[in-house]
């Protein structure tokens, strides 16, 4: 083989592996991260608030209407090249503790499959008002005396010599 045909399959290789490399997924991870114990690992009718604080540390959320409900989330996302990013896992692990005793009653894990999608209405809700058209904005202030001088010698609230 010549060398210009070595150097031909060289670079042939090489814009191969740098395609193939360009398709690669970029991985997010974002949320809480387990990295000495996993919130599944939390015992219930052992654990405390405080030993599952000691343990996992802040929870990600707390519930809104009972502070005794803790929620550990987190998600990874992957994106390939341009492509809108995509949720490939999602962990939610919901923490419920004894209103009295602080003691832990039950561990739920929620994952990507136990969500639900919700469908949003994209309709607006009209405004009560009058649209203003270009020229009833650039013209608006016309007429209303603004751009001369005001005179507020008796209108109360104002300064005597008071120059605004």
């Amino acid at each position: 083989m010549s060398r210009n045909a070595a150097l031909a399959a060289l670079a042939a290789v090489t814009l191969t592996a740098a395609g193939l490399s360009a398709c690669s997924p970029i991985t997010s991870y974002s949320g809480f991260q387990a990295i000495d114990s996993d919130p599944k690992d939390v015992k219930v009718g052992t654990d405390t608030k405080s030993t599952v604080r000691a343990k996992l540390g802040s929870p990600s959320v707390q519930s809104t209407f009972d502070p005794n409900v803790w929620f550990y989330i987190n998600q990874v996302k992957e994106r390939v090249a341009f492509r809108k990013p995509q949720v490939t896992a999602r962990n939610v692990t919901a923490i419920v503790f004894n209103k009295d005793s602080e003691m832990v009653e039950t561990v739920n894990v929620y994952t990507l499959k136990d969500g639900k999608v919700i469908a949003y209405n994209n309709r607006e809700t009209p405004t009560r008002g009058r649209e203003m058209t270009v020229l009833e904005q650039l013209l608006g202030s016309v007429g209303r005396g603004t751009m001369l001088p005001q005179d507020d010698e008796g209108v109360p609230g104002s300064r005597p010599g008071d120059r605004r």
